[in-house]
């Protein structure tokens, strides 16, 4: 069924939407398949759910396809913006297995929002790239955080570092593993937000939550150099 994004964009965008659906996906699937993963607290994810709640998964915009990878198939809901880039994105993602809600923080963001609230509800993880859709790079917006504290469900930040990459001429750098190479995926304690946070405290968990990120990316490169 259409939605409202996809009655906004032209035939013609539909159509490369489609066609660059088409040829990455399988593209990204045989690139998924040569890669090497080494994971750190992973449990936590089981830990969550073991609870009979949900995460909130967030992670930096910049390493959106590794992640797309490794988490395919398991349902989760994330964001993607209501726009032509959006469109061939979400495409690509849901024949990963993903649902999307269509939004961001510049148009559309509130609609997401509530639909990511609805699917944690009805069972599901949901996903968020927090420092996107336009940045700045390394710097956590509070969407998620709100959603963490309006649901009762933790935030669940992790990062990944491929050893050998090439990388994207983008505002979010991002990250693009060569075949075969390693892969580290760092995930670090929930966060739980407290369902009555003023916004002092939802600022006092947006910055823990970024600050756990950039650990991450310490904690992910580690891996990297073990042997």
């Amino acid at each position: 069924m259409e939605n409202s994004t996809t009655r906004q964009l032209t035939t013609w965008q539909r159509a490369k939407a489609a066609g660059i659906a088409a040829l990455a996906y399988p593209l990204i699937a045989l690139l998924g398949v040569t890669l090497r993963w080494r994971v750190s607290g992973i449990e936590h994810l089981d830990e969550i759910r073991n609870s009979g709640r949900q995460p909130v998964m967030a992670f930096w915009h910049g390493r959106i396809l590794s992640a797309t990878y490794y988490f395919r198939r398991r349902g989760i809901v994330v964001i993607t913006s209501e726009n032509f880039d959006g469109e061939w994105i979400a495409r690509i993602i849901e024949r990963f297995g993903y649902g999307t809600a269509r939004g961001s923080s510049s148009h559309g963001g509130q609609r997401a929002l509530i639909r990511l609230k609805r699917a944690l509800a009805e069972g599901k993880a949901a996903g968020f790239t927090v420092d996107g859709p336009r940045g700045p790079a390394g710097c956590a917006q509070p969407g998620a955080v709100w959603l963490a504290g309006a649901t009762g469900n933790p935030l669940l930040p992790f990062h990944l570092e491929a050893d050998r990459y090439w990388m994207a001429r983008s505002w979010d750098r991002t990250q693009i593993p060569k075949p075969f190479s390693r892969v580290a995926l760092a995930v670090g304690p929930p966060i739980d937000v407290p369902q009555d946070a003023d916004e002092q405290i939802l600022e006092t968990k947006r910055s823990e939550l970024e600050q756990a990120l950039h650990g991450l990316v310490d904690a992910a490169n580690q891996l990297l150099e073990v042997s």
